[in-house]
């Protein structure tokens, strides 16, 4: 059900945290994956450990808000792997401020890599896909990775919330506009999962307290989030379209 082979992914933010988790889980259901992101060096060693064990990668430099740069990856990858079909948009920053606080550049920031990068990496995507005919196969994938704080908000956290919020919204308008075309378009909504952008938080005594005051006093897995990834992901997603998965263990409730 699972079985991604013969087809071709492309993970943005996958130098570390959830991306490389999703590249590796990927390649291990059988896909060939580009891996994007600013730390050259991280991805190239990730590709490396996926060929080591058999399957197939490439690593690449990609500034998700240098939107003029994405053809000459997608080329790369297309080159060295084939047609994408599956586009993981997981680049993101946590966008922190409080609201008196928050300077334009890190708004700016923000929504360039959050929401902008996003929409444009899926913009190329989905012009590759029509034009290769992997979306005319029913086999053209979009997956946004969002946040429970696109319908909840936390203090010090109102760019990163309106940002992620931003992307909801667009990913319902990229499935809309793309249904015709055969793209299906989606977003995973994930609950608080420790990654490189939070560590620090969640071992401060502030931190703690959240996870206290959660339902199940827990943070979640990279792992909570495979079976969303592979069914959006594969045959069992071609009919799934403008959806947002909410995934948090209760996080949010």
């Amino acid at each position: 059900m699972n079985d991604l082979s013969g087809q071709v992914a492309l993970v943005t933010g996958a130098s570390s945290g959830l991306g490389a988790h999703f590249a590796r889980l990927l390649a291990n259901n059988g896909a060939a994956v580009g891996l994007a992101a600013r730390r050259l060096e991280r991805v190239e060693a990730l590709a490396a450990e996926i060929r080591e064990v058999g399957g197939r990668a490439v690593g690449l430099a990609l500034d998700i808000t240098q939107p003029g740069t994405f053809a000459a990856a997608f080329d790369r990858i297309e080159a060295e792997l084939g047609p994408i079909n599956i586009l993981v948009n997981n680049a993101g920053v946590s966008g922190e401020g409080h609201v008196l606080d928050l300077s334009v550049e890190t708004w700016d920031e923000t929504f360039d890599v959050n929401v902008r990068g996003t929409f444009f990496a899926a913009q190329e995507a989905a012009r590759r896909m029509i034009a290769s005919g992997v979306a005319e196969r029913e086999q053209a994938r979009i997956i946004n990775i969002a946040s429970i704080l696109s319908h909840t908000v936390l203090p010090g956290l109102s760019a990163y919330c309106a940002s992620k919020a931003a992307v909801a919204m667009m990913t319902r308008g990229l499935a809309k506009d793309l249904a015709k075309h055969g793209v299906a378009v989606n977003a995973i909504c994930p609950g608080y999962i420790e990654t490189d952008i939070n560590a620090e938080w969640f071992r401060s005594e502030g931190g703690r307290k959240q996870i206290s005051r959660f339902p199940r006093r827990r943070l979640m897995d990279a792992s909570d989030l495979d079976a969303a990834l592979l069914m959006l992901a594969g045959p069992s997603g071609a009919k799934i379209t403008g959806s947002l998965l909410t995934l948090d263990d209760g996080q949010s409730m």
